[in-house]
């Protein structure tokens, strides 16, 4: 009998969890790289999501701290490590909602 089948089996099973570490490194430090390219690209007027999942526009930003106004008026600060994403600004272009009506159509009247 040939012990060539059971080295080849040992050495799959040594590998494919190694594969799988490898994988997982490499997938961490890309997500961090995405995430230092989009705190290092923050300006003021950005409309973010934190990681928390409060969404505000950026309306001051320094080195350590955000501030967003999350309501008109109401302003809350933040780490600035907190901005998990970069949101897109609701349609004010007349563009159709989801029930839709424009933001630009007047209410209709019929008489």
């Amino acid at each position: 009998m040939s012990n060539g089948g059971s080295s080849a089996s040992s050495l799959l099973i040594f590998l494919l969890p190694v594969a799988l570490i490898v994988f997982m490194v490499f997938s961490q430090r890309r997500r961090q790289r995405e995430t230092q390219n989009l705190q290092a690209g923050l300006s003021v007027g950005d409309e973010v999501c934190t990681t928390s999942g409060l969404f505000g526009r950026i309306t001051s930003l320094d080195d350590s701290v955000v501030t967003l106004e999350v309501s008109p008026g109401v302003t809350v600060r933040f780490d600035r490590r907190a901005i998990g994403t970069r949101t897109t600004a609701p349609a004010t272009d007349g563009t159709p909602s989801a029930d839709g009506t424009s933001s630009t159509d007047a209410p209709s009247t019929t008489d």
